[in-house]
């Protein structure tokens, strides 16, 4: 058992990143309305947040970093693929036609999705009690940890992946130099949040959040960040609220939770069947036994 301080520090650490991810959905609508290239928002944004990891990375695991081969480096490119490169590059182009407070409810769909997806094709169940399985939903990342464990590295080599494909998105993209350029103290603070707090802070609060209490904890907690964001994007934004948008969210929040109940039952239920195994084989090795003897 986790003691009181523990757990409020557990429980801090939740509610600040829900915080933190909160602001990054205002910061980027706000980029956007400024007028910020989406290539060039990504591309600065890495950046930043390669050049805040790489020191923790090469220091803090310096001694438990394992040998990089090249079919891990080939898995960490795709990660980077699916979860920088495309990741962020749709979140940008959805954001364009919806409000901040629709993007971060749609996210609560994901875990939804992604069982119904993995149960008609019949992949392998995906159980998102398991540590680090909310990962896996969102980015198929378990297979990685478990062969590259320095958390650190992996995102720093994941997110100079992602970088190297938005630079070869933006050679072909975004080839005015003007684009490149930011014109205001708004426009700084909006990639600088991005770049620090989103991709870099955020992402490694997550991980500890996820490995000291679990991933279905941490999820509980996401549609906390769908409220936040609705809030900051009617003061900040003046975004309006209408009666059919609280009433999608408020469905996919109960999905969302539909979802992670019924996965939480299923691992119990799975636990329980071994107990009850050897509970059968006690009681039947307890039972007294006649031996019938051949010898006269």
């Amino acid at each position: 058992m986790e003691s009181a301080p523990e757990k409020l520090k557990l429980l801090l650490g939740v509610l600040a990143l829900q915080c933190c991810l909160a602001g990054f959905h205002i910061v980027s609508r706000a980029a956007l309305n400024m007028g910020i290239s989406k290539i060039v928002f990504t591309v600065y944004r890495n950046c930043i947040a390669l050049a805040l990891l790489i020191p923790f990375a090469y220091f803090l695991e310096k001694k438990n970093r394992p040998p990089l081969t090249f079919s891990l480096l080939a898995q960490l490119f795709f990660l980077a693929f699916c979860g920088i490169t495309c990741n962020q590059g749709f979140y940008l182009l959805g954001l364009h036609y919806l409000s901040p407070t629709y993007a971060s409810a749609i996210q609560n769909t994901v875990p939804a999705i992604t069982f119904a997806l993995a149960a008609s094709l019949r992949l392998e169940q995906v159980n998102i009690n398991k540590r680090y399985g909310m990962a896996k939903v969102i980015g198929t990342v378990t297979p990685v940890l478990k062969k590259y464990p320095a958390r650190l590295s992996m995102l720093a080599l994941t997110l100079a992946f992602g970088l190297v494909q938005f630079l070869a998105i933006a050679a072909f993209w975004e080839n005015d130099i003007g684009k490149w350029r930011l014109h205001s103290g708004e426009e700084l603070f909006t990639i600088l949040y991005a770049g620090l707090v989103a991709s870099g802070v955020a992402l490694s609060l997550q991980i500890w959040c996820i490995d000291r209490g679990g991933a279905l904890f941490t999820a509980i907690f996401q549609p906390v960040q769908t409220v936040m964001v609705a809030i900051m994007a009617a003061v900040i934004l003046g975004d309006l609220l209408y009666t059919g948008g609280i009433i999608g969210a408020v469905l996919i929040v109960i999905g969302l939770y539909l979802v992670l109940w019924g996965k939480n039952e299923e691992k119990k239920s799975n636990s329980n069947q071994p107990d009850l195994s050897r509970h059968l084989l006690s009681e039947e090795s307890s039972r007294p036994t006649t031996v019938t003897s051949d010898v006269p």
